[in-house]
């Protein structure tokens, strides 16, 4: 290698404040807003990154993971003796199925595709399926491959602009299915093709949902690829409110609800920006539109509706590292009416994280065990939780240390 080239933190041996300063600046954090986000000043992180300052405890280091979503602490840290995988969890075992069915050309001959109604019916099933069981990476796994050829298929054999059309729209929500099992899978490429491939279906099948629910994920994807994409995320969730807003005054439930997510989405990304007021406007305006759907409504793919408003308030504060307004918002959202399985796991991660960074740890690691009971698939593959668990592993009180040492081992990070 060249001695100009830039050093790789996952494959040479690097100090602490090297392995920081590259793993920064592939994210696109300057040394201030990663000082800012941690409470500290950008002369703190380029101490740390000359070597001025030592390599920092474990606390400070959990939290520069976090900011920096690096895929597992040894990258940080260069401590290749243990491994943890944080906001890339390990592969599932299914993962490899699931891959060969997105990646396979379907010749369409061998055999007649399933109607569109059998497919739509399928995919209902697998969408009810993965929001009522614990283990839903594994359900949804086991159906992902079949219902993937099939959809696509059917496309294929589609024999006219009409059913092309309808056919384009359950394979691009199949490709939604999908992207919820790749996240924080050990194949970042593979996340990027499932999303892509689900945005061009959804625009071939010119159907307003399908491309609001694309686009929705399209953002997700961008925005945890790290602040370098917020732009793009951005870039995504402008243009698909540009074409949904107009619809809204006579569209379905299912419309409105994912403009609502994707009013949302933009909120999101502001507040991973700290840009605080946008933050709360567009979740202000995501809540005045959730109080027009119905009561009981409930979007199958984002979850959208009255009964997830205050679980996105959680998300906000906690992204704007808003301490007390976190625990606030956490103690005032209602987790127990959220139908998912999978997305009241991952409230209850966010309120974890709204009352540890309010200094309630005890709290915060009861309410990891709650998100363990709800869906023990989701919480083993997010790295916040890791991270609370593993900063509380070291701490001082024994009866704090013993819990997260035991939630620690049910979530791999620990052998038992």
């Amino acid at each position: 290698m060249s001695s100009r080239a830039t050093p790789d933190p996952y494959a040479d041996p690097l100090a602490f404040g090297q392995r920081l300063q590259i793993l920064r600046t592939r994210r696109g954090v300057t040394r201030e807003q990663l000082g800012g986000l941690l409470g500290r000043s950008g002369s703190w992180v380029k101490a740390l990154e000359t070597g001025r300052l030592k390599t920092p405890k474990l606390d400070v280091i959990l939290r520069l993971a976090d900011v920096l979503r690096v895929r597992d602490l040894s990258d940080l840290t260069g401590d290749q003796s243990m491994h943890v995988p944080l906001f890339t969890g390990p592969g599932h075992p299914r993962l490899g199925a699931v891959k060969a069915a997105v990646d396979a050309l379907t010749p369409g001959a061998d055999r007649e595709a399933p109607s569109s109604e059998h497919l739509a019916a399928r995919l209902a099933q697998a969408w009810s399926a993965r929001h009522s069981s614990p283990k839903h990476r594994e359900v949804v796994g086991a159906l992902l491959p079949e219902l993937l050829r099939d959809a696509q298929l059917a496309v294929r054999q589609a024999n006219s602009a009409g059913d092309r059309r309808s056919t384009q729209a359950i394979l691009s929500e199949v490709y939604s299915l999908a992207q919820f099992f790749v996240a924080y899978q050990p194949d970042a490429a593979l996340l990027w093709r499932v999303a892509e491939r689900g945005m061009v279906a959804a625009q071939e099948s010119e159907d307003p949902h399908s491309i609001g629910v694309a686009a929705w994920l399209c953002a997700q994807a961008h925005r945890d690829a790290g602040p370098a994409h917020f732009d793009a995320a951005d870039m995504v969730t402008t243009q698909a409110l540009d074409y949904l807003r107009p619809l809204l005054p006579d569209a379905s439930d299912n419309v409105r609800a994912i403009t609502g997510a994707l009013v949302f989405e933009a909120g999101y990304t502001a507040a991973r920006r700290a840009d605080t007021g946008t933050a709360w406007r567009h979740w202000d305006e995501a809540r005045r539109m959730a109080k027009r759907l119905p009561e009981n409504y409930f979007h199958p793919v984002t979850s959208f509706g009255r009964t997830i408003i205050g679980a996105h308030a959680v998300t906000v504060a906690v992204e704007l590292h808003q301490g007390g307004e976190s625990a606030r918002q956490a103690a005032a959202s209602d987790s127990a009416a959220i139908p998912s399985r999978p997305r009241r796991a991952r409230h209850r991660i966010e309120q974890a994280r709204g009352y540890q960074l309010d200094g309630q740890p005890d709290v915060a690691l009861a309410t990891l065990a709650q998100a363990h009971e709800a869906a023990p698939e989701t919480i083993r593959y997010n790295g916040f939780a890791k991270i609370i668990v593993l900063e509380e592993v070291e701490s001082r009180a024994p009866v704090r240390r013993r819990r997260a040492s035991e939630l620690a081992v049910k979530l791999g990070l620990l052998a038992a």
